[in-house]
């Protein structure tokens, strides 16, 4: 039987509930959501007008402001139908703030579901609408190709590259209030609110069902929808969530002021060093050496190991007493010596000595030191850290990133505690999303480099212990994957490939939860072998056949 809110969804709008007969796979939608016979008025959209008190938050409206009439394209995966796709800006409150800019892709065939997507680092652009799902199937069509409504938004504000040459590293917006809050949550209701009344007015009804799916800050801002606004979504995938933001970013400050140390940033050579003395002390753990640590909690490696002996000189084959004190200190958990305002105790570290490899281009831990002024090429959360530090805590972009110590800030301490209380999207209970029909499926590489799985570790132990384990179960699943690190950022050990938004489907509107039987596969070109996606606290331990199929493994603990 439908959950709950999906018979009042489908109610509302009127249609038919014969929901459990349909066939949740591509090119087929259920009865009660057919297919639109055609695409949207494109260019009567412009200028359509969305007042104020349609959306849930406090604005100014919104307008559509372009429209863009798009073919069908691609084969197979990559198959797309035509499309209208709308470009929004909703304006804000304060004159001073920047709008927030959304694209929304109405389609041909539109199946009465949509997706939101999330975004990335400090957001500033409009994602991909025709994207997948992060750590999506390699082998499926995207929300787009099988036929939903998909938006997305900047969180209100504008990236520039002259700025800063990475988008999502420009962290400017901090400076005003508005923006701030928009970034930190509240876009993400209005944006909601906006495609809705858009896709009602330009097709004719209002949404059967709605998904958020994201990751990074993406999979922050799909918890945010589940804690904040629970009957908004009917499905979730938080996928790498950044969820405790700004203790995220104190943490970066942290690694910023131990890897600024005088002859402690290793070279790329050393951390390329690093991630294979792990490998190959950790890698046949689970029964086989295929590459992977898949029992990344039981991978205790011994740094000392990596030390110069009498007589060497730091370089590609071993590392000084400073460099290896700072590899420690960005792989061990760190508590927070003053309380903030969101009530997190601190960060449990990357695992840089189980498996992550800090020398992952762009979002691993850079080519050069951190320093004053911030290096391009420094560490992605050292970047993240002094845009926080200069427009977001002292709103001075002249500041040091090495003028704020995280560990005792001083003057800054009050207004840090203001912003965890904003940014940290730790409300563990979870029960009036679970209680709406709400789904979530949350999934994290063992090998994140950026945002650490055992943050996410720790956050699902509180909704457990708030929930109980059973309530849980029945609305939540949480599943590692050994070797996939932030984002599939190539090279990757592992790069996860699963079709988490057919078995959220088939959870949110017929009420079939994923079983164990859940297979991940290795999307790297050529891989050709799967997994079994185990859920937390399991991992895929081999035990006999070919390496390259998930059979010959069994989810251990």
């Amino acid at each position: 039987m439908p959950p709950t809110r999906l018979v009042r969804r489908f109610l509302t709008a009127g249609s038919s509930l014969a929901l459990a007969a349909a066939a949740l796979v591509v090119g087929q939608v259920p009865a009660s959501a057919a297919p639109s016979t055609g695409t949207a008025d494109c260019s009567s959209l412009v200028g359509l007008r969305i007042p104020a008190h349609r959306i849930g938050l406090p604005t100014t409206g919104a307008e559509v402001t372009a429209t863009t009439s798009m073919p069908a394209s691609g084969t197979g995966p990559t198959a797309l139908p035509a499309y209208c796709r709308a470009d929004i800006a909703i304006h804000p409150v304060d004159p001073a703030a920047p709008d927030i800019r959304m694209g929304l892709a109405l389609p041909q065939g539109w199946n009465g579901r949509t997706m939101m997507f999330g975004g990335g680092g400090y957001n500033g652009t409009v994602p991909n609408l025709a994207q997948n799902v992060p750590f999506g199937p390699v082998d499926q069509r995207t929300p787009l190709g099988r036929g939903y409504a998909t938006y997305a938004s900047d969180s209100g504000h504008q990236a520039d590259t002259t700025r800063h040459p990475i988008a999502s590293l420009d962290g400017w917006f901090g400076q005003n209030d508005e923006a701030v809050r928009n970034f930190s949550g509240d876009a993400l209701k209005k944006v909601h609110d906006t495609a809705t009344y858009v896709i009602t007015k330009a097709l004719g009804r209002a949404p059967g069902t709605a998904y958020f799916a994201g990751g990074s800050t993406g999979g922050r801002e799909a918890l945010a929808v589940a804690q904040r606004w629970p009957r908004d979504f009917d499905g979730v995938i938080s996928a790498y969530p950044a969820w405790n933001a700004a203790t995220l970013d104190l943490f970066f400050g942290r690694i910023t002021h131990e890897f600024g140390k005088p002859g402690a940033f290793p070279s790329k050579a050393q951390q390329d060093l690093v991630a294979q003395r792990v490998l190959a002390a950790c890698d046949g753990g689970d029964g086989i050496e295929d590459g992977v640590i898949s029992d990344e909690a039981g991978c205790d490696f011994d740094p000392e190991t990596l030390l110069c002996g009498d007589g060497e000189t730091p370089g590609a084959t071993c590392l000084s007493r400073e460099q290896v004190d700072a590899i420690v200190a960005a792989d061990s958990s760190w508590r927070l010596p003053y309380r903030v305002a969101s009530g997190e105790w601190g960060y449990p570290g990357f695992p840089v000595l189980s498996g992550a490899r800090m020398s992952t281009p762009v979002l691993g831990f850079g080519t050069t030191a951190p320093a004053d002024p911030m290096p391009v090429t420094a560490g992605y959360g050292m970047q993240f850290w002094n845009q926080w530090v200069k427009y977001f805590v002292a709103r001075d972009p002249q500041i040091s990133p090495f003028a704020i110590d995280p560990a005792d800030p001083g003057e800054w301490q009050r207004r840090i505690s203001e912003l965890t209380a904003l940014q940290d999207v730790n409300d563990a209970d979870l029960r009036p999303f679970a209680r709406s029909g709400g789904r979530l499926i949350m999934v994290h590489g063992a090998a994140d480099e950026l945002v650490s799985h055992r943050s996410t570790i720790d956050y699902y132990q509180r909704v457990q212990r708030v929930m109980g384990k059973r309530a849980t179960d029945g609305s939540s699943r949480f599943y590692l994957v050994p070797g996939a690190n932030h984002a599939n950022f190539a090279p990757v050990a592992y790069s996860a490939s699963y079709d988490s938004l057919t078995a959220l489907e088939k959870w949110a509107e017929r009420g079939v939860a994923p079983g164990a039987n859940q297979v991940v596969a290795d999307g790297n070109a050529g891989a050709a072998r799967t997994r079994p996606l185990c859920e937390w606290p399991a991992w895929p331990a081999y035990v006999g056949g070919p390496a390259s199929v998930a059979s010959s493994f069994r989810c251990d603990r």
